[in-house]
């Protein structure tokens, strides 16, 4: 494995938002994952990198793949990792968000993995901690690490990301996924395309040089990349559509509509899969699905990205 240099890290102390990372940071996070990659392949999946940091992961809405990927790349890094379980922590007696991440700031750690349902959390936290704060989902805001593991997983499947025909299809509306991966693949020269009801489509997606439509076969007609998104059921209120049955009638991936997509297309989704409502259980097990390796390379990135804005852990190098 190629060594990856000590000087290397991003620009600002904290991972807010794609937004904030330009082509050239998105590309150097991608590759860092590569040579991060390789110490999952180790006998002894260790390094010393960030030995001696320690990093807060605050949970505040349910995770599986985060939460759990986010520990495995601390532990991995040699980082020493605290868990705070919010269930039985002081939220539950009425602290607010402000005077948890204060106390939890009190101890010193050296980063704070941050999800919380209120858009904007990470943002608030990052103007108050000296801790780098790590956004691992804010409301319907951004999902930074979802985008850049998404983008991992085309660029090793694909050889590239510019140019690529990316159909994304599901619930557009409510979906951080989405706004974080329309960020990265447009940063990056992909074509992108969006599906859904006309209810799940927000306005001006447009406006982010995107093509949107209602219709499944334009969308994967062609396409490269296919990623469904989950319909977020606990984030509606009121009929966005008139039955999960009809959805899957007119919007679910099948077999069928996926021979509209290129022979050598793949099929990507963040988790957690409602099957038999945004894609068929052929589908998401089948040969051309990507999802578990998804999961795989959400390690490599969470370690790259630890690592990166621990500014490349002060001259030692990944080797």
């Amino acid at each position: 494995m190629d060594a990856v240099a000590a000087a290397a890290a991003l620009s600002q102390k904290n991972l807010l938002g794609i937004a904030d990372l330009s082509p050239e940071e998105i590309v150097l996070i991608l590759d860092t994952a590569e040579a991060m990659k390789e110490v999952g392949r180790r006998a002894i999946k260790k390094v010393p990198t960030l030995r001696g940091r320690t990093v807060v992961n605050l949970f505040f809405e349910p995770s599986t793949r985060t939460r759990t990927s986010f520990e495995i790349a601390e532990k991995r890094l040699s980082a020493d990792t605290l868990n705070v379980a919010i269930g039985t922590s002081s939220v539950v007696k009425g602290e607010t968000l402000v005077d948890t991440a204060m106390n939890i700031e009190a101890m010193s750690p050296s980063m704070i993995v941050l999800r919380h349902g209120s858009s904007g959390a990470c943002h608030l936290l990052a103007r108050i901690c000296k801790a780098a704060i790590i956004n691992a989902g804010d409301g319907m805001h951004e999902h930074p690490t979802q985008a850049l593991l998404d983008a991992f997983t085309i660029r090793e499947r694909k050889g590239r990301i510019g140019g690529l025909k990316v159909a994304i299809f599901g619930d557009l509306l409510h979906s951080r996924v989405l706004r974080s991966n329309l960020l990265l693949l447009t940063k990056l020269g992909a074509e992108v395309w969006v599906c859904g009801p006309a209810t799940l489509i927000p306005p001006g997606l447009a406006r982010l040089g995107v093509r949107v439509t209602t219709r499944v076969d334009e969308a994967v007609e062609g396409a490269d990349v296919v990623m469904m998104l989950r319909i977020q059921l606990e984030r509606m209120e009121g009929g966005y559509f008139p039955s999960l049955r009809e959805y899957f009638t007119t919007f679910g991936m099948t077999e069928a509509r996926l021979k509209r997509a290129r022979p050598d297309v793949i099929i990507m989704h963040p988790g957690p899969i409602n099957r038999g409502v945004e894609i068929a259980s052929e589908v998401a097990d089948g040969p051309f699905s990507v999802i578990l390796d998804q999961v795989s390379n959400g390690v490599a990135v969470r370690m790259a990205v630890l690592y990166l804005l621990a500014g490349g852990a002060e001259d030692e190098t990944v080797a």
